[in-house]
């Protein structure tokens, strides 16, 4: 249910912190690789990288793909593991946005990638060890190693800059592998850990997708709600992905009712408008002296640049 609570009064400043930040892209794509274009006809797949679970665009010039096919793309890091989500369809995307698969996983990798997954968790537990031992103001949150380079990559969330030059000493000497620490946003901490939201479903851009725009609080303000951090912030600390979600019924229902404080003409009387609700489709309407009634979205037309209410 929609809070119609006094919004305007609040500064933005006060929740700026709760917008997205630009996202670094971590797929190598076409256009990286001097592809200048693809074929129209040529399969278009979402793919979901094993262990961070970002979504992204890729094609295959061998053969059709089913959902749930694993296949080698190149990354940032190195080559790596991915899941075939499903085939695109519609029109082409850039290159700039599309990477290329190598080749469907074998048999030997997916027995690799999990025998990396015991790896993994007994790095875990060394490294934030190694975190506490230096006093280090970080979160580990994932550690992965790649499938086809002797690296490991361990990403965390930190508040401020961290100065992890000795950390990294400590993991080489352990490890005797190249190590690389990455830090990400809270929203990718989310988007790799999952979890349940305020509607009881899996965090969206865990389960469903994680190419959202970003969010901002213009989206809160445009669908009249209360700036209240609490209840448009998701688990993560940043404004729902649901405002983007629904941002754009919201757009398209507000160009066809009036706003409010509007003056509608109605059985030789002067009405304004009180309050738009575009979830249920009415309009509040009340006049100088206090009288009210409400009516369905439905019942009201645009003329000559004046609403009225049908007859």
């Amino acid at each position: 249910m929609n809070d119609f609570n006094d919004y305007e009064n609040i500064e933005d400043d006060d929740i700026s912190g709760l917008e997205d930040e630009p996202k670094e892209r971590n797929i190598i794509t076409g256009a990286d690789a001097g592809i200048e274009s693809i074929a129209p006809d040529t399969p278009i797949y979402r793919l979901r990288l094993f262990y961070s679970h970002e979504t992204f665009l890729a094609v295959y010039r061998e053969d059709n793909l089913s959902p749930g096919t694993m296949v080698i793309v190149p990354t940032r890091y190195g080559r790596d593991l991915a899941q075939v989500i499903g085939s695109v369809r519609g029109k082409t995307p850039p290159v700039s946005e599309i990477a290329w698969i190598v080749r469907a996983a074998t048999p030997e990798d997916m027995e690799k990638s999990c025998n990396n997954r015991g790896l993994e968790k007994e790095a875990f537990n060394i490294c934030k060890q190694k975190i506490e031992n230096h006093k280090l103001e970080m979160k580990l949150v994932l550690v992965h190693y790649l499938l086809e380079e002797p690296k490991i990559l361990f990403f965390f969330t930190a508040d401020n800059r961290v100065d992890f030059r000795e950390l990294v000493k400590d993991l080489v000497s352990v490890f005797k592998m190249r190590i690389e620490l990455r830090q990400i946003g809270v929203r990718d901490e989310a988007r790799v850990t999952g979890g349940l939201g305020v509607c009881g479903r899996g965090y969206c851009c865990h389960c469903i997708s994680d190419k959202l725009k970003p969010v901002s609080i213009k989206m809160a303000k445009d669908q009249k709600l209360s700036l209240n951090s609490m209840k448009i912030s998701g688990p993560c600390g940043r404004l729902l992905c649901c405002l983007y979600y629904e941002y754009g019924f919201y757009s398209e229902q507000q160009r066809l009712v009036p706003q409010e404080g509007t003056r509608i003409h109605h059985d030789n009387e002067s009405w304004k408008v009180a309050e738009v609700n575009l979830v249920v489709g009415q309009v509040k309407l009340s006049t100088d002296d206090g009288r009210q009634m409400t009516v369905a979205s439905s019942q009201l037309e645009r003329t000559d640049n004046h609403w009225r209410i049908k007859s």
